[in-house]
């Protein structure tokens, strides 16, 4: 690996090499390596990666190619998000007054870190920008907490262009506020987000397991669990033991784990909002084998990490490879905020009634909650159904009537005086 803090000089030439592995993790099957002599007499020096194709050790290769031309070094030009923004933050915010810098940095620190700080600068693009807006607005964000979360994004991604890391900003969104409705008219149907049964769920469930680092069970007791909640992540990583009421079956659902400038942290419910959530059969077995591992101490988390620590949404996503999981199989959609999109749709096709819904919820507005109440498939059917029958009924009626104005003498008298009278139910 390469000095750090030494650049790279104009024009130094490498010596390249791809190794193949194929008893590797599918995602660390070919090696790329770029090795140069330093001319100050310091040793060979060199530096490589590990992806998952031929084609993508080609392209990390020629990037280091270019940015040996532009005098950058290899740790800068493999620098994440997060460690680029935090060694050039001062220069990209430059010039701003305290007021807008202080919005930046929570937006900075509590929504762009945490989506995208994981993420090398030179691997960002337009897609990976647009997906973390719809997260946060999916997570119910404000419209100015977006813009605090997008301008500090825009800036270090700009000083990024000036450092020559990449050759254009992809986080600067022309006309985001329009793509903000159109995700906000995308949820009037959260119905379209769910999974649509129980064996998806279980098929999820299990996949993420089996595809986490030692198949941590835990992490499919979390999306279980979640689902069948209808709750945030957060929520489900802020339960204690206490929380939970075997006699009854219910959670008291009274705390959530969030991002703050000093880590993770526990506070109230979005809202401020306390509610008590029904579980169900489903998962009660599951439920009692957690407060088994975790054992007697009511303040106990019921649910954390392999390692004992708290969870968040970017945590379930990288630990469990999340986005490669629900591609393949057929989710491309799915995000970890659906999981609560699953659970409050199979509760209004269930027929709980809208004000119980809506507390289980925690919906400030009933409007919120009657998204979910559009009607199924079936339902629909059946309107279909009932729909026909009673215009039979109106065609039989009809044909009475025009029956009756061809009689004669008392039998037309007497169908005349039937015609007119309504029958009140």
């Amino acid at each position: 690996m390469s000095d750090r803090t030494q650049l790279i000089p104009m024009g130094v030439h490498l010596s390249t090499d791809i190794e193949h592995r194929p008893d590797r993790q599918p995602s660390r099957r070919y090696r790329a390596r770029v090795r140069w002599t330093d001319p100050n007499g310091d040793g060979r020096k060199s530096l490589s990666s590990s992806v998952a194709t031929e084609e993508e050790a080609k392209a990390w290769i020629a990037r280091m190619e270019r940015a040996a031309g532009r005098g950058i070094t290899p740790h800068t030009l493999t620098m994440t998000l997060a460690e680029y923004g935090d060694e050039n933050w001062d220069l990209a915010m430059r010039g701003l007054e305290t007021t807008t810098l202080d919005p930046y940095t929570a937006g900075w620190k509590l929504r762009v870190v945490p989506t995208l700080g994981h993420i090398p600068v030179t691997n960002i693009t337009n897609g990976i920008t647009d997906r973390a807006l719809h997260s946060w607005i999916a997570d119910e964000l404000s419209i100015s907490s977006v813009k605090n979360s997008l301008a500090p994004l825009v800036r270090i991604m700009e000083q990024a262009v000036r450092d020559g890391l990449i050759d254009f900003n992809p986080s600067r969104m022309t006309g985001w506020q329009r793509l903000y409705k159109k995700a906000e008219d995308e949820l009037d149907d959260p119905r379209s987000l769910a999974l649509k049964d129980w064996d998806a769920l279980e098929e999820l469930a299990n996949a993420i397991v089996e595809r986490s680092h030692n198949h941590y069970r835990g992490w499919g007791d979390i999306v279980r669990f979640a689902a069948c909640t209808a709750a945030r992540i957060g929520e489900v990583s802020g339960v204690r033991v206490k929380d939970i009421n075997r006699f009854d079956w219910t959670w008291d659902l009274c705390r959530q784990t969030t991002t703050a400038p000093g880590g993770l942290i526990d506070k109230g419910t979005k809202g401020k909002r306390r509610r008590t959530v029904p579980i169900i059969e489903e998962i009660r077995d599951l439920v009692n084998w957690r407060m088994n591992v975790v054992g007697n101490d009511p303040m106990a988390r019921l649910f954390t990490g392999p390692r004992g620590g708290r969870i968040t949404t970017a945590i379930l996503r990288d630990a469990t490879h999340w986005d490669e999981v629900v591609v393949s199989l057929g989710y491309e959609y799915l995000r970890r905020h659906d999981l609560r999109h699953t659970g409050l749709t199979w509760l209004a096709d269930a027929g709980v009634p809208i004000h119980v819904l809506q507390k289980i919820a925690g919906h400030g507005h009933i409007t919120t909650t009657q998204r979910y109440l559009h009607p199924d498939r079936s339902a629909i059917k059946q309107a279909s159904q009932t729909l026909s029958a009673h215009l039979a009924l109106d065609r039989v009626a009809t044909t009475d009537r025009a029956s009756a104005d061809t009689s004669t003498g008392p039998e037309r008298t007497a169908q005349a005086s039937v015609r007119h009278l309504r029958l009140v139910q």
